[in-house]
């Protein structure tokens, strides 16, 4: 049997004094001492691989085998059981721990699902009952004749939380995680109160004046949002116009004054509104109601400029009273979205009283969502490729859809002609497309004319993905944000499986977010760094 390098190492060093010693006695000299000095280094690199393999032997033999698993890791010493707990302060042995190494290409772990059915989908807890329906909330007949029409039936743990408080009147922060029903959560109390308290049509002649505002990053969601409103207002006579930019100043007097004119609500995306305000096409005076959706994103740059004027023309009273009585004009204010900014509060703070917000949040709110299997794969980047379109091969034609995330539009267009020499059918959508090139991209895909949409993080915020079934990060995302949003895109309420995601771990500072998100799948916690942002007071300073 083949002997080590390092065993083969000590024997010869055994052997050494006793070969010196034959020879001097043959040659008539008299034997020295019996020394032999062994190297300092190589002394500790002797003691390094025992101490390794006699540590490999005990952690093979206390390796657990039986039960389910919470994480399954290439080495079976790293996976870990889920009856296993690891303790707030305890730190847990990482697979990712040497993945800035270039000999870690090839490992691999996965977060195994623990349950079935996506958390919102839960039952409340045994002495609440199984919680109360849409009708026993109290919602006008109207607003359930279209939950049937959208074949909505109970209500998800989002919709039994904020319902009940938005029809209160109060302003609200109401944080859920992705695919959780945040969109119905809050359209249903605010369409109820404009049909328990309607007001009179606005004049045909001036600026459009609608009740109900929602503010929205993308008109691909500007779109679907504006299809769940329209299906709920119908049935109630109410109107719902969208406004979208992409053309000139015509387009956006066309789109407000197109029949039926008076529409109560109106959705629309920042440039958009802040164009139609500025030019007068469209007043806010009349407005009861403003929902900010996907907050993050319209917090960012790109969006904060236009966010804030469109804030400074709504009838937002600074230090009103809590809840909004009949006699009010006060606006009452929505934030919704699975992750907040930091600078949130400071934004708000500007036009309303943010100390009056109730404060809505769900119990997995920034988890990782334990329904969803979730794989890191440590990879070279020239291999990202051929392990993407294997990938694509093994994914079975009735497994459902399949979303290819890349953190930027170039890395999506040379993935989409790769895709095309491989004759692999999809779609492309990023930001730097026209208006004219995006619309209807992401409608083709949700009708099922491509099965593969390679995209940047544009359709990571709150668009129906229910039937996609498979998430490939083929860049890892630059935020445990983006991350949570792009893995929400799966295991969605309506999904028909909860599906999977894949994550190609390439460079050194993704290997640092990976080492968080295991962490956090080990001790069953939420993602570090989110939850401040919701809790903090805004600043008082400069």
């Amino acid at each position: 049997m083949a002997l080590s390098r390092g065993r083969m190492v000590a024997a010869l060093l055994l052997l050494l004094p006793r070969r010196l010693a034959a020879t001097r006695a043959e040659a008539g000299a008299q034997p020295p001492e019996n020394v032999v000095r062994v190297p300092w280094a190589l002394r500790l690199r002797l003691q390094r691989g025992a101490q390794r393999r006699r540590r490999g032997q005990r952690e093979a033999a206390a390796a657990p085998h039986p039960g389910k698993l919470l994480l399954r890791s290439r080495r079976p010493e790293l996976s870990q059981p889920r009856w296993q707990t690891v303790g707030r302060w305890e730190r847990p042995q990482l697979v990712s721990t040497g993945w800035k190494h270039r000999k870690a290409c090839g490992d691999y772990f996965q977060l195994e699902p623990s349950q079935e059915a996506a958390p919102a989908l839960q039952a409340p807890p045994p002495d609440a009952g199984q919680g109360p329906s849409f009708a026993e909330m109290g919602l006008q007949p109207a607003l359930l004749a279209g939950l049937e029409g959208l074949s909505v039936g109970r209500p998800t743990a989002v919709q039994r939380l904020a319902i009940p408080a938005l029809r209160r009147g109060r302003s609200a922060l109401c944080a859920a995680e992705t695919g959780s029903g945040k969109t119905l959560a809050y359209l249903l109390p605010l369409l109820d109160g404009l049909l328990s308290r309607p007001e009179g049509p606005a004049e045909a002649a001036g600026p459009a004046s609608p009740s109900g505002l929602v503010v929205l990053p993308s008109r691909e969601l500007t779109a679907q949002v504006g299809a769940v409103a329209e299906a709920l207002c119908r049935p109630a006579g109410l109107q719902v116009r969208g406004l979208t930019g992409g053309g000139a100043a015509g387009g956006l007097r066309r789109q407000l004054r197109a029949p039926p004119p008076g529409a109560a609500v109106l959705l629309g995306t920042p440039g958009a509104l802040r164009e139609a305000l500025r030019r007068r096409f469209l007043a806010l005076g009349r407005l009861r109601w403003m929902v900010l959706d996907e907050a993050d994103v319209l917090m960012d740059d790109t969006f904060a400029e236009p966010l804030e004027e469109i804030l400074a023309y709504a009838p937002l009273a600074v230090g009103a009273p809590g809840p909004a009585g009949p006699g009010e004009a006060r606006t009452q204010v929505v934030v919704v979205g699975a992750t907040f900014p930091a600078g949130l509060s400071e934004t708000l703070g500007k036009f309303t009283d943010v100390s009056r917000f109730v404060t809505l949040t769900t119990q997995s709110l920034h988890r990782l969502p334990p329904h969803v299997q979730q794989k890191f794969v440590r990879l070279k980047g020239q291999d990202k490729l051929p392990e993407l379109l294997q990938l694509l091969r093994d994914h079975p034609a009735s497994g459902g859809t399949v979303l290819i995330f890349c953190n930027s539009a170039s890395t999506v267009n040379w993935l989409g002609y790769i895709l095309d020499d491989h004759k692999i059918k999809h779609l492309r959508l990023q930001g730097q497309m026209s208006a004219a090139a995006r619309a209807g991209i992401f409608a083709s895909f949700q009708k099922g004319d491509a099965s593969v949409l390679v995209c940047t993080d544009l359709a990571s915020r709150g668009l129906d993905t229910s039937s996609v079934q498979l998430v490939v990060n083929y860049d890892f995302p630059d935020t445990l944000q983006d991350y949570l949003h792009r893995v929400g895109r799966v295991g969605r309420v309506g999904s028909k499986a909860p599906g999977a995601v894949v994550s190609f771990v390439t460079h050194r500072w993704d290997v640092d977010l990976v080492r968080k998100i295991e962490t956090a799948a080990r001790k069953r916690t939420g993602l570090p760094g989110m939850d401040s942002s919701i809790s903090k007071p805004p600043s008082k300073g400069g």
